[in-house]
């Protein structure tokens, strides 16, 4: 047989395991979004930044691996009691990110746990500051208000607070059902108010219309006057001047126009008469006479006017 030495082949595999084992040790990939510590003799001396790093193998150990995105950390629904003395349930949401891994991995144990009961007590406290009412309608100061407090409390461990949001603000059920009423009872108010504005504008209107109107009426019923009024005193001037003609003409003994002014009056007269509508049957005694020789007196002195024209 065959003595074959195998001590330099296990030399070389040794080798190889142990080359490994320092190159393990030695060389170290962190992945993307995080950050490892590193602990030389138990003490913290750097931290790893993503991608590939070495370290001192056998001397430096990782010591935490710190997760540095954005995290989000549900608080669990907790009872608060308010300022009116309401029983209220709260349900919230805290986001955060780690800004110093070596102060989140050594200034607090269990840094979750520790931020969860922070956020819990400083709800129970800047809501208990509150009444009921201002639980409900001023959500987004109450926000603004734990996300300050919160924040400047974790500081110290290197987290940074970016969001706290209030999820849902539960009263009591008798309660909700009693804000239920009250706020029925106010739309209804609302409404009935509305309604008897709308009446009283609709009867202002009304009155500001009639109002209207009977000005316009009493307007109307003034230039009809003032019309009728000049009517009569155009009329008047009218019958003055014809009074005044006929008076000179009889001052100068013209009995053609005094014949002309009586056939114009008595013919008025008979078409007043005639076109009267409680009248039936008319009996009128005609002077024919009278008559024919005013219209004769009309034709001579119309006759005269003309041959006093052609002389001139």
């Amino acid at each position: 047989m065959l003595d074959i030495d195998f001590a330099p082949y296990v030399a070389v595999v040794i080798l190889v395991v142990l080359a490994l084992v320092f190159t393990a040790a030695t060389l170290k990939t962190v992945p993307q979004g995080y950050q490892w510590t590193v602990e030389r003799f138990g003490r913290y001396v750097r931290s790893l930044a993503p991608g590939l790093n070495i370290i001192v193998p056998f001397f430096d150990r990782i010591g935490h691996k710190v997760n540095m995105m954005e995290q989000v950390l549900d608080i669990p629904k907790q009872e608060v009691i308010s300022k009116d003395n309401a029983n209220v349930t709260i349900d919230a949401v805290c986001f955060f990110q780690i800004v110093d891994p070596s102060r989140a991995a050594y200034e607090v144990s269990n840094l979750i746990h520790a931020m969860l009961n922070l956020t819990m007590t400083n709800i129970r406290t800047v809501l208990g500051e509150m009444e009921l009412d201002e639980m409900l309608s001023k959500r987004e100061q109450i926000n603004e208000k734990l996300l300050q407090v919160i924040d400047l409390a974790t500081n110290p461990w290197g987290v940074k607070v970016t969001r706290i949001e209030i999820r849902d603000v539960r009263p009591p059920q008798d309660l909700v059902a009693a804000m239920d009423a009250q706020m029925k009872a106010e739309r209804m108010k609302r409404a009935k108010i509305l309604e008897a504005e709308g009446e009283k504008a609709a009867a202002v209107l009304v009155a500001e219309g009639k109002k209207e109107a009977e000005i316009r009426e009493a307007e109307g019923r003034r230039q009809a006057e003032i019309l009728r009024a000049e009517a009569r005193e155009r009329a008047a001037e009218a019958e003055a001047r014809a009074t005044g003609v006929v008076s000179e003409a009889i001052a100068k003994g013209d009995i053609a126009a005094v014949q002309y002014f009586t056939a114009l009056k008595y013919t008025e007269a008979l078409q007043t008469i005639g076109t009267s509508g409680s009248s039936k049957v008319l009996m009128v005694p005609v002077d024919a006479a009278g008559l024919m020789g005013a219209v004769a007196g009309v034709a001579e002195m119309l006759h005269a006017v003309h041959k006093g024209g052609k002389h001139a």
